[in-house]
């Protein structure tokens, strides 16, 4: 475990809030930790609004500024590396091991794939982001000119992104399109996580079978859209979820007592990407050969 330096969340006040009492508030925005929990950080003074100490019993007005001064936490044990895959004075790209999280969230602020690329590239801003426990290619921008075209392109459908998956079962076609729309569903703990929902967002994936392992098969997935856990969703979509995924199930339903969306145990992994150079416009293509848990037995053998 890692001491990190502790972390000031800040959040504005809007009309929703406009009313309530600070320790309400509180509980309801904020529900994963307890009333008794945000009742105790209170009146230790960890919170500030409009730069004073709050109390429980403060009644909120639309347009303050609210602040936990969150006190440092020993952060999980991650991997601290990456392999440099690509950089110009526009972009770096590199390859994310498994375990370590792009961005700070949940319990992680400084063991983070963006921490350690700032090191060498302080001003690297990340264009997408990988789940934690999924390894492969993450790009980040060095320039804002850089930034901004890559963000249209991604937004346009611009950005080719391959991925290799290991599933459950037998997949008895060669490839198929999955067009299984994704959107919030009710999740027991979380109140909603993203998985296949009609009422959600259009997605579009197609799936090419590259092997079998025992009674598994080795996918790439092609997605053109980036919605949440897509990759995922869609091979469970499709009847052959994640080997260990504990979230997604197969067909278009969670998993019976389903885990939270980090939690790991599935084999993932972000193997290309594909987009044009936001300088020249000329095409870029990056590859990451997979780990070999995820590797066919031809890469494998190409590998000895």
């Amino acid at each position: 475990m890692t001491l990190n330096g502790g972390y000031a969340y800040r959040d504005r006040i809007g009309p929703d809030g406009a009313g309530m009492t600070a320790l309400a508030y509180l509980s309801a925005r904020r529900p994963h930790a307890s009333r008794e929990q945000w009742c105790e950080r209170l009146d230790r003074g960890e919170l500030e609004l409009n730069g004073t100490t709050l109390r429980a019993d403060v009644i909120l007005h639309a347009g303050g500024t609210l602040v936990w001064h969150r006190p440092p936490w020993e952060e999980p044990e991650v991997p601290r590396h990456y392999d440099l895959l690509y950089e110009d004075g526009s972009l770096v790209a590199v390859i994310k091991p498994r375990g370590l999280p792009t961005m700070a969230a949940g319990g992680f602020l400084e063991g983070t794939l963006l921490t350690l690329v700032r090191q060498r590239y302080p001003e690297a801003r990340p264009l997408h982001r990988l789940g934690r426990h999924t390894s492969g290619i993450v790009l980040f921008a060095r320039t804002h000119a850089a930034a901004a075209r890559l963000s249209r392109a991604w937004r346009d459908h611009a950005v080719g992104k391959r991925y290799r998956a290991l599933g459950t079962g037998i997949a008895e076609w060669e490839t198929r399109a999955i067009e299984a729309s994704i959107g919030p569903v009710a999740h027991p703990v979380l109140g909603t996580v993203h998985a296949a929902s009609p009422t959600g967002k259009a997605a579009h994936s197609v799936a090419h079978v590259v092997g079998y392992r025992g009674g598994t098969t080795l996918f790439d997935v092609d997605i053109t859209t980036g919605r949440p856990h897509q990759v995922r969703i869609h091979l469970a979509c499709a009847g052959h979820p994640l080997v260990g995924d504990p979230l997604y199930a197969a067909g278009t339903l969670l998993a019976v007592n389903p885990g939270l969306p980090g939690d790991g145990g599935y084999l993932l992994h972000a193997a290309r990407l594909r987009f044009a150079h936001p300088l020249s416009n000329d095409p870029v293509e990056l590859a990451a050969r997979p780990p070999d848990d995820l590797c066919t037995d031809a890469e494998l053998r190409s590998a000895r």
